[in-house]
């Protein structure tokens, strides 16, 4: 999120078109009040989506994630492992790009710059 927030700032006033979208894996912590809470420390226009348990396994094959709960010392103590990434959606919700765990704010928001130059065109 905190990529997200400076690509949103690398951007300057294109980066108000742009709608950040988290959605999390681990259902069974991430309430909705704790998830509006945790996005509003990186910018309080990113949202974030909770699907039901039972609607989790469907959401994350349809983006291709993987995770797993890997159990902790005691029942709380729990961690995700999950594949990480950033889907770049075009205005009509077409997958465009895709930003893999580590690319840089400064890539991202000229990818996304171009992106948005060549839907404008």
């Amino acid at each position: 999120m905190t990529t997200l927030a400076e690509v949103n700032r690398l951007m300057g006033d294109r980066g108000k078109k742009l709608q950040v979208l988290f959605i999390t894996v681990d259902t069974e912590r991430d309430t909705l009040p704790l998830l509006k809470e945790y996005m509003t420390n990186f910018d309080p226009s990113f949202l974030a989506l909770r699907p039901e348990p039972t609607e989790l396994k469907a959401v994350a094959d349809s983006f291709k994630i993987y995770y797993r709960k890997a159990e902790g010392t005691t029942p709380t103590s729990y961690t995700m492992d999950h594949s990480a990434g950033k889907y770049v959606f075009d205005t009509n919700g077409a997958v465009r790009l895709f930003m893999s765990y580590g690319t840089e704010p400064a890539v991202i928001a000229e990818d996304i710059s171009t992106l948005l130059k060549s839907m404008e065109a």
